[in-house]
């Protein structure tokens, strides 16, 4: 009974910590939410979705993992992804896909996931790519714990289109692309960047 004590009062400090993390960067207090349908309750019981609103750091909202890098492994992440609005299909989005790292494939830097709709409404971003959090660097991207680290990530909704040039051309090639056609990955009505002009 006290080694499930023990881990209980593990899980809640490291948590904790991945709370404190966030919040250092982004400025404010989170709302913690949760999605309560499909396997959910195969996820940590403590496993949740952060909303941050906007605020003096950031004039976009912010959805990120907390628990997803539980159970302890050696890919221990927690992603995050950027909304111009609240929106709360993104709780979803974010459970279904750390139930995937924990039961489909482990995710890194570099993998896509498919969404199977849009991100956000009328949006041809059905994909998440998994990218380094470029916006907040090294400092938000690595935490140090007791078990060694986590790695937090950018989970950047793309198109099905720009998840074949990745496949073909590469994750750095993808990344310029970006780059030259002035990527706005906080647009649900972007183009995609694999389209001619």
């Amino acid at each position: 009974m006290s080694e499930i004590l023990c881990r209980k009062a593990r899980d809640e400090s490291q948590l904790s910590e991945v709370l404190n993390h966030y919040s250092r960067f982004w400025g404010n207090k989170p709302r913690e939410l949760r999605w309560n349908h499909g396997p959910v309750d195969q996820l940590s019981k403590d496993f949740r979705v952060l909303e941050f609103s906007p605020s003096s750091v950031r004039t976009m909202w912010t959805y990120a993992t907390c628990g997803m890098s539980l159970p302890y492994s050696d890919q221990a992440i927690e992603l995050h992804l950027f909304s111009p609005i609240q929106a709360n299909e993104l709780v979803e989005l974010l459970t279904v896909t750390a139930h995937f790292h924990s039961f489909g494939a482990q995710l890194a830097t570099g993998h896509t996931v498919n969404f199977g709709r849009p991100w956000l409404s009328g949006s041809k971003c059905t994909f998440g790519l998994i990218s380094l959090p470029y916006l907040d660097g090294p400092d938000l991207e690595v935490m140090r714990t007791l078990d060694g680290y986590i790695r937090f990530l950018w989970l950047v909704p793309v198109t099905a289109f720009e998840v074949e040039y990745k496949k073909e051309h590469g994750l750095d090639a993808l990344e310029k692309l970006f780059e030259a056609r002035s990527f706005n990955y906080c647009d649900p009505q972007r183009k995609d960047a694999t389209a001619l002009d």
